[in-house]
């Protein structure tokens, strides 16, 4: 009885070796098993994982081709070095690894980084990714970031739980143009007075930034005239404009969506098992970002290298918003109304306590100010008010 036929029989011997490879690499069978499968010897099946380790791929085949010293072939210390960095620091990739190994040790011989990526990929530590659809960018331009403190993006990481069952709502705030990470802290819920906290340490440690980039969400906006919320308020009293992106357009914010893949990777996969620990875990996580990560967008050097902190200093004392001549000004009540011909006019409980501007545009209508902020309109025929886009007016210090 002859031998049962497999599939590999009808291909040439360097393939055979390749799909002995693979399946070696799988693991599913002993060895002895797959040398049978194949149809030879323990020795030959010895032969061909020894010459795979020493050449790779480029062993394999006709072993007169395979040279005895192949001349491109990566030192083995150098390939234990880069593997063993890779182990430490999962999420870099072969850039990452080579210019953080070069700055460290520039006397050794680094391969180029698609190089360490085969090397990478022989040794099991790349994971393939899965196709990400985008949405086409918002046509719109947004505050530009040419120098640090121009702008910072802040945003809520969505909230996990750690082992012990405790809710953690991950905050970040980044610097856009040094990618610097100004902020990373857990918090119990996403609240506004939790993160006015947060925000006044970072404040006060690295100044203040000429714009603040948000989503549409609680705390950082909210439903009512000019889309301000408390928190909002605040940032307009310290000269900082609170600008957010538009509805169902996360990528205006894109920076910290890929950063918090990387922290999600790093430090959530899975949670830390109490709430100290993953604190631990974002603030050791902050810090190699800043000092040791290389980013790509500057150079492969890491944001602590580009940033810079503020010339604007956190004041001892906010003050609200001045109006000059020509300008109505009236004070929000605590219900977040204010007085008007005679009446009340509702305008936003985010601006309870604060003075508005009122300035006519023709007989009819009046532009409602916040300091540099036009937040809306207000119909004196109708006695309301209207939602209008909110603008930076042309007195604006920025």
């Amino acid at each position: 009885m002859g031998r049962k036929a497999v599939p590999w029989k009808n291909v040439s011997p360097e393939m055979e070796q390749v799909q002995f490879i693979k399946s070696w690499e799988q693991g599913r069978e002993s060895f002895v098993e797959l040398c049978r499968a194949f149809d030879i010897s323990r020795k030959t099946g010895y032969k061909r994982v020894q010459r795979f380790k020493s050449w790779g791929w480029d062993g394999l085949g006709d072993q007169s081709r395979a040279p005895h010293s192949h001349p491109n072939q990566t030192d083995r210390g150098v390939v234990e070095r880069l593997v063993t960095v890779r182990r430490e620091r999962p999420t870099w990739g072969p850039k990452k690894l080579v210019a953080w190994l070069r700055s460290r040790e520039p006397d050794a011989l680094w391969p180029a980084p698609s190089t360490v990526g085969d090397l990478l990929d022989r040794a099991g530590l790349v994971q393939k990714r899965k196709g990400r659809r985008r949405s086409a960018p918002w046509s719109q331009p947004l505050a530009p970031a040419e120098h640090p403190n121009d702008l910072w993006c802040i945003d809520f990481k969505g909230w996990f739980r750690t082992g012990n069952g405790v809710r953690v709502d991950p905050l970040t705030v980044a610097d856009a143009a040094s990618r610097y990470l100004l902020v990373c802290q857990g918090l119990e819920r996403p609240r506004g007075p939790q993160v006015r906290r947060v925000m006044e340490r970072a404040f006060r440690e690295y100044g203040l930034p000429r714009v603040i980039r948000s989503d549409n969400g609680p705390p950082f906006a909210s439903v009512g005239l000019g889309g301000l919320s408390p928190l909002a308020v605040w940032w307009v009293k310290l000269g900082i404009l609170p600008e957010r992106t538009q509805p169902g357009h996360p990528e205006q914010n894109g920076r910290l969506e890929r950063l918090h893949r990387t922290l999600k990777a790093e430090t959530a996969s899975p949670p830390k098992s109490t709430w100290r620990g993953q604190q631990r875990a974002f603030q050791s996580f902050r810090a190699s970002y800043n000092e040791e990560r290389p980013h790509e967008a500057l150079g492969q050097v890491p944001p602590a290298r580009r940033y810079r902190p503020s010339a604007r200093a956190y004041p001892a004392r906010v003050e609200s918003p001045e109006y000059g001549a020509g300008t109505t000004v009236r004070r929000v009540k605590t219900n977040g109304e204010i007085k008007w011909n005679g009446g009340r006019l509702y305008l936003s409980e985010s601006l309870r306590g604060e003075p508005v501007g009122l300035t006519p545009v023709d007989e009819r209508y009046w532009s409602i100010r916040f300091g540099p902020l036009h937040i809306g309109l207000l119909d004196s025929y109708l006695n309301r008010t209207l939602h209008t886009p909110t603008l930076v007016l042309p007195m604006s210090p920025v």
